[in-house]
């Protein structure tokens, strides 16, 4: 579907036209899709938001403001959705509020490039507490205090989630060069996402150092 088609598209999908809602979702399920994924334990998890926050786009796709780019837009209603499913599921067992942690420092992350898919699988592994914060602020880029608000914590609570995920995730990268038996040097691909590449020095001036 090209971009002079969707303007036609969403116009069926306004009157329910099923076939329109089809090939919407057909046609931006591997974008939606790279972003349920990052805030999800696992495809399944990710499945369940992606198909919460398509039917959040079909019943309120009225609210669109066609003069905006359609993709931000839908990225924001999935990204809104899994917010929803972290309120929703988050067991508090994680949210040590450390205010302290502001003044937290450790070791530089490894020089290292990981393949989307290994790093997405690690991104996975952590509590979901912590991959929340983690996907906010160094993916999307809020603030912890926007965070706080975001999911009704405070923003030390944010402080300690982040450097426990970028702690953890620090390890698992050590672990699987050692495993390798050498640094992992291959170019990290973005497969489903809409970047032009993510590796590891991106995070360098948010998350990892």
């Amino acid at each position: 579907m090209g971009e002079e088609e969707l303007p036609q598209i969403l116009a069926g999908c306004l009157k329910q036209d099923r076939k329109d809602q089809k090939t919407l979702y057909k046609t931006f399920y591997g974008f939606a899709m790279g972003i349920c994924l990052r805030y999800a334990g696992n495809r399944y998890e990710a499945a369940e938001i992606l198909n919460q926050g398509f039917l959040k786009v079909f019943t309120n796709l009225e609210k669109y403001n066609p003069e905006r780019p359609f993709k931000a837009w839908l990225g924001r209603i999935m990204i809104n959705t899994s917010i929803n499913h972290y309120r929703s599921n988050l067991k508090m067992a994680h949210m040590d509020d450390l205010e302290k942690a502001e003044g937290l420092s450790h070791s530089d992350m490894p020089d290292s490039m990981l393949k989307y898919d290994d790093l997405l699988a690690m991104v996975q592994r952590l509590p979901q507490a912590y991959r929340t914060v983690f996907n906010l602020y160094a993916i999307e880029g809020y603030t912890h205090d926007e965070i706080g608000k975001l999911l009704g914590i405070s923003d030390g609570t944010s402080k300690s989630n982040l450097f426990k995920a970028r702690d953890k995730l620090k390890d698992m990268i050590m672990k699987a060069e050692r495993r390798a038996d050498r640094p992992l040097r291959t170019e990290m691909y973005t497969g489903d996402m809409d970047h032009a590449k993510l590796n590891i020095s991106y995070f360098d001036g948010r998350v990892l150092k």
